[in-house]
């Protein structure tokens, strides 16, 4: 039997939109391959997807999960708020994993990244492995590599790759629980 806790978490994530905290107990839902959970201690989401993937998303995050190859599993993210962070080993996504925001697509493939929304901008930074990344509107982009950073604003400009200072990288990581 369906609790109704499971039914609004079910509802709540069908639209894909976190606003209500959630225990680990309590998330059953298996939208897009992937099971929604609350890290313990804090309000910082946690979605555990089939064969490895892992998103952590900080508190206020707005996203929608994205199965580009229509297959059920999600394959991308539409991120519009504050940040996340995806660890995407090389089997967990065929073809690649993309976190799209509204100045920046970042993809990759067996890697971990976090990505933050605000202020007109997109930061992305790279924990391990590459990133490509580049405008929606561009074929061409950057690729970063471990401690790398870019930051893209509306534009048509050159994206300028810099190794973030370890303060700036670290506050990031905090605000995601690294």
């Amino acid at each position: 039997m369906v609790s109704v806790t499971q039914r609004y978490l079910v509802a709540a994530f069908s639209m894909l939109i976190l606003v209500q905290p959630v225990s680990a107990a309590n998330a059953q839902s298996n939208e897009g391959g992937c099971r929604l959970e609350r890290e313990a201690g804090s309000n910082r989401r946690i979605l555990r997807c089939e064969r490895g993937l892992t998103i952590i998303a900080e508190p206020g995050a707005r996203f929608d999960l994205v199965d580009r190859n229509g297959d059920g599993k999600a394959d991308g993210v539409n991120l519009r708020r504050r940040a996340i962070l995806v660890d995407a080993p090389r089997p967990a996504v065929a073809g690649g994993f993309q976190v799209i925001t509204p100045q920046a697509i970042a993809a990759v493939r067996g890697t971990r990244w976090a990505v933050d929304v605000g202020r007109g901008r997109a930061s992305v930074l790279v924990v391990e492995g590459r990133v490509g990344v580049r405008r929606p509107s561009a074929s061409a982009g950057v690729t970063l590599g471990p401690g790398q950073g870019v930051d893209v604003e509306a534009g048509t400009g050159p994206l300028t790759v810099r190794r973030w200072p370890a303060a700036r990288a670290a506050a990031l990581l905090a605000r995601l629980g690294q």
